[in-house]
């Protein structure tokens, strides 16, 4: 039972994994600063500073055992939470103590940190976003054939199909994956840059060797599982990375939220459904209804996650000279809110993706309802070829299908054209061709290859280098 008496964030007991939620813990964070620590120690005892094994040794020991009672209080003293848990790890490695943290600046666990918690964050991102991928090139491929209207304006249009339409949703993510697959493959540490950038205190250190001074960086960035590192930075890693990121996460977030109002507009007309449980209550005062709740939950996430580029664009805006503080409360809530949101957002996009449930007689029964209006020119050439005078036939095929229209609209009756066209002498050419005309596969065009060639071009390879990480599934807690 949670406290009922103080705000809780619904990303975290409502909408986002357990796993985004453990990645931004407080608890993963500190442990990587001791492990920064002991990297740094390490590395500096390798390159000659008089640091011990014993002293590394013990600074292991405690390297995942957090006295956190300790950096509370001294936190509460010192006003400093990196040097709140210097202290409280001191305590802990006694021998260690007056080594931890030696010519480093707080930016050296703190945004070094940052980094590797944003990049095993987009980890998680990836593997959510290549398994949405997977379910909807398995629904497209299903219903790569099955005709439905296609509509432009929100008005009947040309004919497409189902699957056709769901390789528009997965081309969208297809543009996401290769952005964050980017943005992972520039992700840098921050690394060994000391208070301004400069790397003074470790150039003191190694007595002016600042060949030493940079062999010490790559080896604690190796340390780390890393390669690359800024060349240049000021007391942080350029905040502008975090603007980057936030960008790619609202992309995402925009993809999810174009396919949540198709799905919520394809259940307004009784096409497609989002899954509705056995026991789901769609509305408290109308019990037959089946609310798109999952799809506009979804919609509801994606319209925050694409609010916050912006405030990431303005802390980059004003980093003063080498840093300035007013970054960091912002950092900590709006970082962490992007990956929960995207998190919860693709969470959703998972389940939905994975059970959608498509209703043909109803998708039938719309395109007959229209069908006849799109067929007119097919009916029209088929006669010109029985040596009709086009100009004569159109102003027919007009003047029929306004009537028919007005059936459809003032009556409220069913569109009866194709019934006016079989009665009228003018169009026998096609008197017993029109089934046969009005087949709704003869107007999808290319659909079902194009949905073939772009999954087998373009999706498969994404797929099958993610093979080992498919099968994922979308749980919706509430």
């Amino acid at each position: 039972m949670h406290d009922t008496s103080v705000y809780e964030n619904p990303l975290l007991s409502r909408y986002a994994s357990r796993e985004m939620a453990e990645n931004f813990s407080d608890d993963k964070k500190f442990r990587l600063w001791r492990r920064l620590w002991i990297a740094l120690a390490e590395s500096e005892k390798e390159m000659g500073l008089n640091i011990t094994d014993e002293q590394i040794t013990e600074m292991k020991r405690y390297a995942d055992d957090i006295n956190y009672e300790d950096a509370d209080a001294f936190e509460r003293d010192v006003r400093h939470d990196v040097m709140a848990h210097v202290k409280a790890f001191g305590k802990q490695a006694e021998k260690a103590a007056g080594i931890i943290h030696l010519g480093a600046t707080s930016c050296y666990v703190t945004d070094n940190a940052e980094i590797i918690v944003i990049d095993d964050a987009l980890a998680i991102v990836l593997k959510k976003l290549v398994n949405v991928m997977d379910k909807l090139k398995k629904f497209a491929l299903r219903y790569k054939s099955l005709p439905t209207l296609g509509f432009t304006h929100l008005q009947p249009a040309q004919l497409t199909t189902v699957g056709k339409r769901a390789t528009l949703w997965l081309s969208d993510l297809e543009m996401d994956y290769f952005n964050l697959v980017h943005l992972r493959n520039s992700v840098k540490l921050r690394g060994v840059k000391g208070t301004t950038g400069t790397q003074a205190s470790f150039l003191d250190l190694f007595d002016g060797d600042g060949g030493k001074v940079k062999e010490l960086e790559q080896k604690v960035v190796a340390r780390l599982g890393y390669s690359a590192v800024y060349g240049v930075t000021g007391q942080t890693y350029p905040r502008k990375f975090d603007y980057n990121v936030l960008c790619v996460l609202s992309q995402i977030a925009q993809s999810a939220y174009r396919f949540s109002n198709d799905i919520r507009l394809l259940q307004h007309m009784k096409e497609i459904e989002e899954p509705f449980e056995k026991n789901q209550i769609g509305s408290s005062a109308m019990a037959y209804k089946r609310n798109p709740m999952r799809s506009e939950r979804m919609g509801s996430l994606a319209r925050y996650m694409l609010s916050l580029p912006v405030n990431a664009a303005v802390t980059a805006s004003t980093q003063w000279f080498e840093r300035t503080l007013d970054d960091s409360a912002n950092k900590r809530i709006v970082i962490a809110q992007a990956f929960l949101t995207v998190d919860a957002v693709l969470n959703l996009y998972l389940n939905i993706a994975e059970n959608l449930v498509v209703y043909e007689k109803v998708i039938a029964k719309h395109i007959a309802a229209e069908l006849p209006f799109m067929a007119t020119e097919n009916i029209m050439m088929e006669c010109v070829k029985a040596g009709g005078n086009r100009q004569e036939l159109h102003e027919r095929i007009r003047v029929l299908s306004m009537q028919a229209a007005r059936n459809v609209k003032e009556e409220g009756k069913d569109n009866n054209l194709v019934e006016l066209i079989a009665k009228d002498p003018m169009f026998a050419a096609v008197h017993g061709k029109l089934d046969g005309i009005l087949d709704a596969k003869n107007f999808i065009g290319r659909s079902p290859e194009q949905v073939e060639e772009f999954i087998a071009a373009e999706i498969d390879p994404i797929l099958r280098e993610h093979a080992s990480e498919l099968g994922a599934r979308g749980d919706v807690r509430v």
